[in-house]
């Protein structure tokens, strides 16, 4: 009999370690970095701050997996108060009317060593589809403060005009200001939810 008990117990206890995950981004170790070409010589770098987002990870069933982050477009920051303040205006981002960007995913496919996060991005109310390509995530870690966490980078192109982000100005000796692939790279941080 004791033994039957004792059997069920690690199986239970097996079948709780074999569930999803569900953790919460860590916003204070998170980030959405970008750029973007500028004068057609340099690229310009900048970043959003990640206020929200959650996750669901499930390394056994890809199919119940989930990833959900907010930026907050507001928060731009490209070391130039003028061009920031730019970037919020109608022009391009139009901040006052859009404050958010939005990525939620539709499917997590292992590619070899790396994983893929196909999702939907939302940017000035324009949705379209998007590959996420990540590094990780990584195996859990308990931080000083007994909490389980995880964290991945990853990275993705866009075409900042499928967007709606259009405002461009020609240079004389020919070109554009401003390039239109965006290069983007997510660095985030979870915290497993007790």
């Amino acid at each position: 009999m004791k033994i039957k008990v004792v059997a069920l117990l690690i199986g239970a206890a097996v079948g709780a370690l074999a569930e999803p995950a569900s953790y919460t981004l860590d916003t204070t170790h998170s980030s959405a970095n970008f750029s973007v070409r500028h004068l057609m010589v340099s690229n310009v770098k900048g970043n959003f701050q990640v206020t929200g987002g959650s996750a669901i990870w499930d390394p056994k069933n890809l199919a119940v997996s989930k990833l959900e982050a907010i930026i907050d477009v507001t928060t731009v920051d490209t070391r130039d108060p003028k061009r920031d303040a730019h970037l919020k205006s109608p022009d391009f981002f139009d901040a006052a009317k859009f404050p958010q960007i939005k990525f939620e995913s539709t499917k997590f496919t292992q590619k070899g060593e790396g994983l893929e996060i196909a999702g939907n991005l939302t940017i000035r109310g324009v949705t379209k589809p998007v590959v996420l390509k990540v590094d990780g995530p990584t195996p859990a870690v308990k931080d000083p403060w007994g909490n389980m966490r995880i964290g991945a980078a990853a990275v993705t192109k866009v075409n900042r005009k499928d967007f709606g982000v259009n405002w461009n100005s020609n240079l004389d000796g020919g070109g554009v200001v401003v390039g239109d692939d965006v290069n983007i790279a997510l660095e985030v941080e979870m915290v497993q939810k007790k």
